[in-house]
């Protein structure tokens, strides 16, 4: 239960303990101890052996960590009971009574000097960080919780360093989240640490910010990846998070039937486990799922049903990012203002800073609207503001597509050297499928 106390300190709670339960020195020491050995002890003059304080503890009547750390068996055992209970908390959509109950935690954890528990209370105040759109106060937690377990190994490091690859992703920093997670992998693999549950945890989080890098041909490889661990882990949370990112790829590769397949299953055990935000997320790939598949009505109700889902459990972030899709499905179903008051909604949510890709998203979609209206200025401005997001945050797939978009715009217009610079540009950022600037794949799984 973590490193002894030094030896004075440990003299000092055997002579409180002896004292409160009225035994001698020599009551307490014999039969194998002397009278002066514990004298010794408790002025801390000697580091007492494992054998000793076993024999002390059995004498006091205490439990042998409590002896040598201060902490009891059963306090360590309640902090755990406590934090599974916020992890239950968070887990039905309740973010911030959950974050109440991880700062008291962690206030515990830190007087008692339990490492692993403050570790844990940070990952949890991290995650609700993430699902209330404060991303630098997530980045920040998880940063906190990797601090506390640096001399682990590092399959237990990788939720926090997960964590914090996330808070990068959703603020728009999409290569330097994807260096996060690849370096991981890549020493996780070529060290021979093939741990299950860190591995697929990896590739199911690397996923997303592939596909929004257009990097198509890493994201079918990891979600081939993560479908090959999956029935080596023993979480069932995690299983279901990665079939749900698995879906994305098959998308992408027009494999809808199968798509939909993965998201059942994520559904079916996000149900079992009654983890009410990421069976909002379902809702939400099922809906993009029939969007692509052109089942507009379907794709229509699944999008309302996680975006009520994930509103009314203050998940902000995710919750605008919902809003951009279902506005996209409101406006191919001939709902334009339904869509352009939803994307508004959206804009004031996020900020350049936090959520760009889903702001050029909303952006884009909004020129799109304006364009179809004929108000050409107006397309033009949320076209450029787009793209200034984009190049930001270096999503190159969409970022050849708008410029694809601005230059037609350009050209009907009139203004044909302009629509050829942008043309030229989207050209620079198309990529050949599945290829990427960021450097070496990292080192495989022997599956």
């Amino acid at each position: 239960m973590g490193e002894r106390d030094d030896p004075g300190t440990i003299g000092r709670r055997v002579q409180r303990l002896r004292v409160e339960r009225g035994l001698t020195q020599r009551q307490l020491a014999e039969p194998v101890y002397t009278p002066a050995y514990v004298s010794t002890l408790e002025s801390g003059r000697v580091r007492p052996s494992d054998d000793a304080l076993r024999h002390l503890a059995e004498r006091l009547g205490v439990a042998f960590d409590e002896l040598a750390t201060g902490r009891s068996a059963r306090l360590v055992t309640e902090l755990r009971l406590r934090l599974t209970e916020a992890q239950r908390t968070f887990a039905v959509g309740e973010a911030e009574p959950a974050a109440e109950q991880y700062a008291e935690l962690l206030v515990e954890a830190e007087t008692h000097g339990l490492a692993a528990e403050q570790a844990a209370a940070l990952l949890g105040l991290g995650e609700c960080a993430l699902e209330t759109g404060e991303l630098v106060v997530g980045r920040q937690y998880f940063e906190r919780a990797e601090a506390c377990l640096a001399g682990a190994p590092l399959p237990a490091r990788v939720p926090a360093l997960r964590g914090r690859a996330v808070a990068h992703y959703l603020a728009g920093e999409l290569r330097y989240a994807v260096y996060l997670l690849e370096s991981a992998l890549d020493e996780l693999n070529r060290g021979g640490l093939h741990d299950p549950d860190a591995l697929l945890l990896l590739y199911a989080s690397v996923i997303g910010p592939y596909m929004d890098m257009g990097a198509h041909a890493r994201a079918a490889q990891a979600a081939e990846f993560a479908l090959a661990l999956a029935p080596q882990s023993g979480d069932p949370a995690l299983v279901a998070r990665m079939h749900r990112s698995v879906a994305r790829t098959l998308v992408a590769e027009g494999r809808l039937a199968e798509a939909d397949a993965s998201l059942a299953k994520a559904a079916e055990l996000y149900r079992g486990l009654q983890i009410r935000t990421e069976l909002a997320n379902c809702h939400w790939m099922r809906g993009y799922v029939y969007a692509q598949d052109g089942q507009l009505e379907r794709a229509e109700d699944e999008l309302r049903e996680a975006l009520g889902m994930l509103s009314a459990k203050r998940a902000a972030l995710y919750s605008s990012q919902v809003a951009v899709e279902l506005a996209d499905v409101l406006h191919r179903r001939g709902k334009s203002d339904e869509a352009a008051a939803l994307l508004h909604g959206v804009l004031d949510d996020l900020s350049s800073e936090r959520g760009a890709v889903h702001s050029a998203a909303a952006h884009r979609l909004l020129g799109i609207i304006a364009e179809d209206a004929r108000r050409t200025e107006d397309a033009e401005e949320h076209y450029v503001r787009a793209l200034s997001l984009l190049e930001r945050a270096g999503a190159a797939g969409d970022l050849a597509d708008l410029c694809r978009l601005l230059g037609d715009l350009l050209r009907r217009t009139g203004r044909v050297e302009a629509a050829l610079d942008a043309y030229r540009t989207g050209l620079g950022h198309r990529t050949a499928p599945g290829t990427t600037t960021l450097g070496p794949a990292p080192a495989q799984p022997p599956l």
